[in-house]
């Protein structure tokens, strides 16, 4: 099997990745003793397309999914979460305008009370 690690992705020809996939399929199901027929079985899909997947051919993206559903490998579709996130900048500027200490705000905490009329300041 290729060490996808050290590919580059981008100069790879669109066959090539596809292959790549292909030998992941492949891999995995010899992991999980699986025959051809059987994993065709369990996807709901000829064993002629997993014999096309693993050669690298073309087939429907459906298809692929079924199969990386059956050998449990759907974890790849991660990689497809979109997640917002927030720039260092955008986030520098709101630590800055956030609140370092209370302040003591005599005139909005002091309301005027007629009864306080009545009170000594002693």
């Amino acid at each position: 099997m290729m060490d996808i690690s050290s590919n580059n992705w981008l100069a790879m020809s669109d066959s090539a990745l596809v292959e790549t996939i292909g030998t992941f399929v492949k891999h995995h199901r010899l992991l999980q003793n699986k025959t051809q027929q059987q994993l065709a079985t369990e996807a709901g899909i000829n064993r002629s397309t997993i014999t096309q997947i693993e050669k690298g051919e073309k087939i429907t993206l459906q298809s692929l999914l079924q199969v990386l559903r059956v050998l449990n490998l759907l974890y790849i579709m991660d990689i497809f979460k979109i997640q917002e996130q927030i720039s260092p900048l955008h986030l520098a500027k709101l630590e800055q305008n956030k609140r370092k200490r209370a302040r003591n705000n005599l005139s909005s905490s002091r309301r005027e009370d007629p009864s306080d009329d009545n009170k000594s300041d002693w």
